[in-house]
């Protein structure tokens, strides 16, 4: 671009009137001091540590690729669809949302309503029809359930706030949790430990309120009005030392006693909290060192098998079963997830790795370069699948011997039984 191009078509934000706000914001629409669309737990949920939990497997989550694909009749990969689909899955759900912060979203809300929906907003045509192309989707809470409909709650990024709809099930995705009897149940290990963690909360905060919580044993018997008027004066007198003395001190008479009940009370609360956590991490495959991540390849491995994948093949496959006409799935096409086998390998095993894919004829020289991060060499030769280690002469003559015996097998079992007969 020229110089004169460049100062024609110059535009700066902080020069234009268009960018600065003026009393005409009413004609943006609706505005929020905080994002509308985001994720808001309930349940108890927005108090617990268990948050950090749903966090940590939806971004694990949202790091599986998803993409609208064909497969052959042995269900093999074969190309990867150019389709809107395909566009939300990879790059961006609505005007909103990148693919995987849209991943995240649908599994922080599945875990915390249990079941979800995901909504087609976008469409080429009207969703009741069952044939349609998506532009956009959102996800949706469910309301309530009716026998071929469900109304939903979700965000119209035109107006800036949530609204219920009625939509059809066969053109929506509704997605169940399915680890639902560990997590959403009343009585499941997860609530379990949320009901407990919230009553200790309840308790830390008792115990940092300030009270003394005294109880004063006056050297008299209180049963008349007169001496409870005088055990009244006694008490709000020490109330008015302790309040207007600056490191809390108070007198009291010598014949009078007096008993603290906020001292720490012996109970299995922390224990039980302790067992239920380790209780929870077993049964969804998690643990410690997966939270703070120092895991290793198998501990990780057993993680995105028992708890990541359960998640995103149900995402999946309710993906194809509602947005991919019997038609579209008839003729192969398919929503696959497609995680990196090797995003958890270190330099020196990926060097290994390399060597034995290549050797063996399993990917190519480019490929391992693109994982790598490095960009495709020019050489032709780096995208064929051959063992480099040996020599090309020898791959040939290898290659001759067996066209040689496929054309001319009676000359080949003659050679043999003279090789045999020498």
């Amino acid at each position: 671009m020229s110089v004169l191009d460049r100062l024609k078509h110059a535009w700066n934000s902080f020069r234009s009137e268009d960018t600065k706000p003026v009393f005409r914001d009413y004609n943006l629409g609706y505005s929020s001091s905080y994002r509308p669309d985001r994720v808001r737990f309930s349940r108890g949920n927005e108090k617990s540590i268990v948050t950090a939990i749903y966090n940590k497997i939806a971004i694990d989550c949202s790091t599986v690729q998803l993409k609208h694909v064909r497969i052959d009749e042995n269900e093999r990969f074969v190309e990867e669809l150019k389709t809107p689909l395909n566009e939300c899955l990879k790059v961006e759900a609505n005007k909103d949302q990148q693919s995987r912060a849209f991943i995240q979203d649908i599994v922080m809300s599945l875990f915390d309503e249990g079941a979800i929906a995901v909504v087609p907003i976008d469409t080429s045509s009207n969703i009741t029809n069952g044939t349609f192309d998506i532009f956009s989707m959102r996800t949706a809470k469910i309301l309530r359930w009716f026998p071929d409909y469900i109304e939903v709650e979700a965000y119209n990024d035109r107006k800036g706030f949530k609204e219920t709809l009625i939509v059809p099930k066969k053109s929506t995705a509704i997605i169940e949790n399915p680890h639902y009897a560990v997590m959403n149940e009343k009585n499941s290990v997860l609530q379990r430990l949320i009901s407990k963690l919230n009553i200790l909360d309840i308790i830390d905060e008792q115990s940092g309120s300030g009270k003394l919580d005294l109880i004063i044993q006056l050297p008299y018997i209180i049963k008349t009005d007169a001496r409870r008027l005088q055990a009244e004066n006694r008490r709000k007198d020490i109330e008015t030392q302790l309040a207007g003395s600056k490191f809390g001190i108070a007198y009291t008479d010598g014949s009078e006693k007096i008993t603290q009940l906020n001292r720490p009370v012996e109970n299995n609360l922390l224990k039980q909290i302790e067992y239920l956590t380790s209780m929870l991490y077993g049964q969804l495959g998690i643990n410690d060192a997966i939270l703070d991540g120092s895991a290793n390849e198998e501990v990780m491995l057993n993680y995105m098998n028992r708890t990541i994948e359960p998640i995103v093949a149900a995402i999946t496959l309710e993906f194809s079963r509602k947005f991919l006409t019997k038609t579209a799935r008839t003729q192969g096409q398919v929503v696959k997830y497609f995680n990196d086998p090797f995003r958890l390998v270190t330099v020196a095993k990926l060097a290994e790795v390399a060597d034995k894919f290549t050797r063996n004829e399993i990917m190519s020289s480019n490929e391992i370069r693109q994982i790598i991060g490095m960009k495709p060499s020019p050489d032709p030769r780096a995208d064929e699948l051959r063992n480099k280690n040996l020599n090309e002469k020898a791959e040939e003559d290898s290659v001759e011997s067996k066209e040689e015996k496929a054309q001319d097998p009676n000359k080949t079992s003659a050679e043999d039984g003279e090789n045999q007969n020498g």
